[in-house]
């Protein structure tokens, strides 16, 4: 770490492809195709790169990416002016078994729908296991604000959930 923040390119390479899958992955969530989630993590990349001198606490590398990778998504997104409501590829989140293709399809449907400061802190804790703490650090807010916003995620999940039969099919 020491060595990439006094500029050594290969020293950050090797940290940054560490995390790469994960920041593709929260990339592919906000803009929702694999051109754009690549170009997502090549911005986070080149960004995180030119900024790894500040910052202070090596701990939160992972986690300073992950915001930036937020950040550079959403840009990307109102760059485009668009929300591309995509149904295909969804390797990432099938299995081998039809109930939890059917289940990880219509779950990806569900958090789809929710706002994007909901589908941030859903999917930072539950994809990624971050803590309430990390989670309201890295988004810049409160932590009670934090909780509830994944809580009001949480019951409209539920809801549009039994509202859609999800569990018969």
């Amino acid at each position: 770490m020491k060595k990439a923040q006094k500029g050594n390119e290969k020293a950050f390479l090797k940290l940054f492809q560490q995390y790469e899958e994960d920041i593709y992955r929260m990339a592919y969530v906000y803009v929702k195709n694999k051109d754009d989630a690549l170009d997502v993590v090549q911005e986070v990349a080149y960004q995180s790169f030119k900024k790894i001198h500040t910052l202070k606490k090596l701990e939160y590398f992972k986690t300073w990416l992950m915001k930036i990778t937020i950040n550079c998504a959403t840009n990307v997104v109102r760059k485009n002016k668009k929300v591309v409501h995509l149904k295909p590829e969804y390797e990432e989140f099938i299995r081998t078994e039809d109930e939890d293709i059917i289940l990880s399809i219509s779950l990806k449907d569900l958090i789809e729908a929710l706002e994007e400061d909901e589908k941030s802190i859903v999917l930072l804790k539950f994809y990624h296991n971050y803590t309430f703490k990390e989670i309201s650090e890295l988004l810049e807010m409160p932590l009670g604000t934090a909780k509830s916003i994944l809580y009001r995620a949480l019951n409209k999940l539920r809801k549009q959930f039994k509202e859609g039969d999800i569990c018969e099919q």
